[in-house]
C-alpha cells in the first residue's frame, strides 16, 4: 500500500486501521477475493477519434463489486490488475506513473468541484511492466502499480452503443431501464416507478439529464483549464463524471489549441477549446444509440438543437463568475471574446491570471493603487510586447469599470472569484516530480500534493511555491508537456 485517501475511505465506510494491513494491499491489488465479491470486466463499444471502433471493453479494469457506504452505494474498481477478456493483445497492467497520475488528479478534480470518479488507494505490485511510452519502439521496464477507483457507476456512452450496433434492442432496453431506475429516478413519473415497461418520453427525459450533466462537466473543465485528452465515446460517463485519466493536462499558458495527447498531436481533435463541441458530437452518438427506445427522431433532435444554447449559457455564466461579474445582456459576449483574444496573443498562465485578477483594486483606476496590468503581470511567461500590454491594459480598465458599476462591492466580487478560480492545480510537471520521487521509493510528495489539492481555493501560504508558472525545464520534458495514451 503506497497511499490511500482518507476521505474516500470514509466515503466507502472502510475502517482506517484496515487500509494499512497486508490484507488490504492484497485485496486492492486483485490477489485476494473476499466473500460477496463478484468481479467483472464490462464490454462496451466506442467512437475513437471520430471513428467507430467496434467492441472495446475494460482492458485493464476490473470491478470487484459494490460497497454500501455512509454516502450510498459505489462500484469499487481496480485499474491495472491484469488481463481481462477485453484486453486483446495487451497485458492489462498499469505502471506507477499512470497510476499516480490518476490517483492524484481524480482527487484534485473532486476538490475543484468537478464531477469525477474518486480514488481510494495506490498499490505497488512489485512487478516490472514493459512500456513504450511514446510508441517509438523504445520499450522500458517500469514499476507496476494499481489504482483503486470508485464511482456510483462506470457506465459509458459506449455500453449503449455496443448493443445498438448489434441491433440488440432487448439488452439495450434492459441496460437503459436499469440506468434510469438506478441513477436517474427523478425522470420517472410516479405512475412509472413500478411499471415493468418505460415509455419513450422517459428515455427522452433521461437523455436530457445526461446531456445536462455532460454540459456541466465540460464547462467545469473549461473553467479550470482541464484537458481530458481522449474524449472518445467510451470515455464519456452517463452520470457526467470525468472518467479514465490518461494523457490529460491542465493548461499552463492559455491556449485553446493545446492538447496533452501525443496521439492527437496532428489533428488536435480533443484540444482544449474543442471540448464543448466534442461533448456535443458524443451526445449525438449516444442519441443514435438509444433512438430505438424513443422511436421518433424529431423529439430527440429538438433536444439536441437546444444543447449548444445550454452549453453556451453555462460557459458564459462560468467565465463571468471567474471575473466576479453578474450577467449583462449588452456586454458579456464582447467582453469574453476580447479577453480570449488577449489571452491567446501571448503566453499567459491561465491559473495565475484569473487568480491575480481578484487582487485588482478599484483605486487603481484613479492611480492611487497598483495599476491593473501590474497586478497580473507575473502571469506572463515572457515580457509582453508593448502593443499587447496596451491592449490588455485597455481590457483591464474596461473590466474594472464594469466591475465597479456592479451592485456588489469589489470585496464581494473578489471573494466570489477566489471560490471559482483555483490557486493550486495539479500541473503535469508537479505530477512528474512526484512520479520520479516515487520511482526512487519516496512517497512523500504524493502525500504532500494530495493535501495541497484538497484545498485548491485556499491561500495555503506555506505552499506558495506551487502558485507559480510552469518552470522552463518542463516545457518539453516527457510527462510534463505531452503524454501518450499509455500515460
Amino acid at each position: 500500500m503506497l497511499s490511500f485517501s482518507d476521505e474516500v475511505r470514509h466515503l466507502l465506510g472502510v475502517p482506517e486501521e484496515f487500509m494499512d494491513t497486508h490484507t488490504a494491499a492484497q485485496i486492492f491489488s486483485g490477489n485476494v477475493q473476499t466473500e460477496g465479491m463478484t468481479p467483472f470486466a464490462a464490454a462496451y463499444g466506442g467512437h475513437q477519434f471520430g471513428h467507430w471502433a467496434g467492441q472495446l471493453g475494460d482492458g485493464r479494469a476490473i470491478t470487484l463489486g459494490e460497497l454500501e457506504g455512509p454516502s450510498g452505494r459505489f462500484e469499487v474498481q481496480l485499474k491495472g490488475a491484469g488481463p481481462t477478456p477485453y484486453s486483446r493483445t495487451a497485458d492489462g497492467r498499469a505502471v506507477l506513473r499512470s497510476s499516480i497520475r490518476e490517483y492524484l488528479m481524480s482527487e484534485a478534480m473532486h476538490h475543484l468541484g468537478i464531477p469525477t470518479t474518486r480514488a481510494l488507494c495506490l498499490v505497488a505490485t512489485g512487478e516490472e511492466v514493459p512500456r513504450d511510452m511514446f510508441y517509438t519502439g523504445d520499450v522500458e521496464m517500469e514499476p507496476g502499480a494499481i489504482v483503486c477507483r470508485t464511482a456510483p457507476s462506470f457506465l459509458r456512452f459506449g455500453n449503449f452503443e455496443l448493443f445498438a450496433s448489434r441491433g440488440d434492442h432487448k439488452n439495450l432496453r434492459l441496460l437503459a431501464d436499469y440506468a434510469i431506475r438506478r441513477y436517474a429516478p427523478e425522470v420517472l413519473s410516479p405512475s412509472l416507478r413500478d411499471a415493468p415497461v418505460l415509455q419513450p418520453e422517459t428515455y427522452l427525459e433521461w437523455f436530457r439529464t445526461v446531456a445536462e450533466r455532460t454540459a456541466t462537466m465540460v464547462v467545469h473543465w473549461m473553467r479550470v483549464g482541464f484537458v481530458h485528452g481522449v474524449m472518445n465515446t467510451d470515455n464519456m460517463s452517463i452520470l457526467g463524471l470525468t472518467i479514465d485519466y490518461g494523457p490529460y493536462g491542465v493548461v499552463d499558458q492559455f491556449d485553446l489549441g493545446w492538447t496533452p495527447n501525443t496521439t492527437d498531436a496532428q489533428g488536435r481533435r480533443y484540444r482544449f477549446g474543442n471540448q464543448p463541441q466534442i461533448a456535443f458530437w458524443n451526445l449525438l452518438r449516444f442519441a443514435e444509440a438509444i433512438l430505438p427506445l424513443i422511436g421518433e427522431k424529431q423529439p430527440i433532435e429538438t433536444l439536441l438543437a437546444e444543447y449548444p444554447k445550454l452549453l453556451e449559457k453555462k460557459y458564459r455564466e462560468a467565465y463571468l463568475g471567474k471575473l466576479g461579474l453578474e450577467p449583462s445582456e449588452s456586454d458579456d459576449e464582447a467582453m469574453l471574446e476580447d479577453l480570449h483574444t488577449r489571452l491567446a496573443e501571448t503566453e499567459i498562465d491561465m491559473t495565475l491570471f484569473f487568480r491575480l485578477l481578484a487582487d485588482i483594486d478599484p483605486g487603481a483606476l484613479q492611480g492611487s493603487k497598483k495599476r491593473p496590468f501590474e497586478t497580473i503581470e507575473r502571469a506572463y511567461y515572457e515580457p509582453p510586447t508593448r502593443p499587447h500590454r496596451q491592449a490588455m491594459s485597455d481590457w483591464l480598465d474596461r473590466y474594472m469599470h464594469r466591475a465597479i458599476s456592479s451592485e456588489r462591492s469589489r470585496a464581494e466580487q473578489s471573494t466570489q472569484m477566489r471560490l471559482v478560480n483555483p490557486k493550486y492545480v495539479l500541473r503535469n510537471y508537479m505530477a512528474q516530480i512526484a512520479i520520479d520521487k516515487a520511482t526512487e521509493g519516496d512517497m512523500s510528495l504524493i502525500k504532500e500534493l494530495l493535501e495541497l489539492l484538497r484545498h485548491p481555493y485556499d491561500e495555503q501560504p506555506e505552499q506558495e511555491s506551487y502558485f507559480d508558472k510552469r518552470p522552463d525545464w518542463a516545457r518539453d520534458k516527457p510527462g510534463c508537456s505531452m503524454l501518450s495514451c499509455s500515460s
